[in-house]
């Protein structure tokens, strides 16, 4: 037994050694609340224990409380065990929980809602510029000898988010041109002028939509697989072994992933706008009657000297904002599959946001440039 009981003058010792822990709380509970009660004045002699825990000072407590409940006395030889104290704190009845901290105000809390929102886009647009600063030097270097350009890696990212894009890319750009001719043919027809319908479907398709559905669709598709890919690889430690190898991330994850999106985009677009074009031709034939000849006739008509060229010089530029918000959220991820999913997410939705915003502003330098 852990603990010896004695009869001294009218009092009880209970002269405690060895390990009162949990491994041994079973044994412990079955015999020592028992043995306490029932003597005017116990002495708890705790000495000898050679390791107290607080399962082991649950079950002296308890021998304590029963030596009490039955009318006797307790003391303790040398001192009590610390861990009671702790016991007695908690069970003290009519215990307060601890207060929390007190509920801002609304001024307070708004005050702080913004403050939090100023430091974490502060913290964004701090990451945003080390890492576009880190992209341009690796460009920069690559530039300075071509030897330093994975060649392989950007094809290999060229087929991936261009070659497989196409049935994608073809189909919602027909899909969307049809909807554009249906809607143009059924307003048109109240004043007479069907045959617009084929300048409408050409300037919409190739000045903006066909660019534009087709970097949404990238951002959704390539920009999601970049954040993922690369989190994955920060989650494996395979970016910090390349570190570790002297390889900059960079310049092996990066910069082919940018490459090959500004290469592969422009190409994207070219297909989007053939197949918008074509999606025009079949609804302005079935529902406004007419003919191929005279639909290709009017779209030359109707092609300006830069209608063409205003949606193409946008695609780079797309690629390059999809690309960088996609790989600058796979750095970002450190810790946790959670976190992995939650940046892939942003990168998507970040990236949807800054293309519509680039198209914006290419509209507003495009009007002023009376282009």
């Amino acid at each position: 037994m852990a603990f010896e009981v004695r009869e001294e003058d009218g009092r009880r010792r209970l002269k405690l050694a060895g390990r009162w822990t949990v491994a041994e709380s079973a044994v412990l509970a079955a015999g020592a609340p028992g043995a306490a009660a029932g003597a005017p004045e116990v002495v708890f002699d705790a000495a000898g224990i050679e390791a107290l825990d607080l399962a082991g000072a649950w079950i002296l407590w308890q021998a304590e409380r029963a030596a009490r409940a039955a009318g006797g006395r307790v003391a303790w030889a040398p001192s009590r065990p610390g861990l009671l104290d702790f016991i007695d704190r908690g069970a003290a009845p009519g215990r307060a929980p601890p207060a929390g901290p007190e509920a801002p105000g609304a001024v307070v809390g708004t005050l702080a809602g913004l403050g939090e929102s100023a430091v974490r886009a502060k913290e964004n647009a701090l990451d945003l510029l080390g890492f576009v600063g880190a992209v341009t030097a690796g460009a920069g270097r690559i530039a300075g000898s071509v030897k330093r350009l994975r060649l392989p890696s950007v094809v290999r990212h060229v087929y991936e988010t261009g070659l497989t894009a196409i049935p994608i890319v073809s189909l919602i750009a027909f899909l969307i041109a049809v909807i554009v001719a249906y809607i143009g043919a059924q307003q048109l027809r109240k004043f007479g002028g069907e045959i617009f319908v084929v300048d409408l479907v050409t300037v919409s398709v190739l000045r903006e939509l066909g660019v534009l559905l087709t970097a949404i669709i990238v951002a959704g598709r390539s920009g999601s697989a970049f954040a993922a890919e690369i989190g994955a690889m920060q989650l494996n430690d395979e970016v910090d072994a390349l570190r570790a190898m002297g390889m900059d991330p960079v310049e092996v994850l990066v910069l082919p992933r940018i490459l090959g999106l500004v290469v592969a985009l422009p190409a994207l677009t070219i297909v989007a706008d053939a197949m918008g074009l074509a999606g025009g031709a079949i609804l302005s034939w079935y529902l406004v009657d007419i003919p191929l000849g005279q639909y290709v006739e009017r779209v030359q008509g109707a092609i300006g000297e830069y209608t063409f060229w205003v949606g193409l010089i946008k695609a780079p530029v797309f690629a390059a904002l999809v690309a960088v918000v996609g790989t600058l959220r796979g750095m970002q991820v450190r810790t946790s599959s959670r976190e992995l999913g939650r940046l892939t997410t942003a990168a998507v939705v970040q990236s949807i946001f800054l293309v519509i915003l680039a198209d914006a502003v290419f509209a507003v330098i495009f009007m002023e440039l009376d282009i």
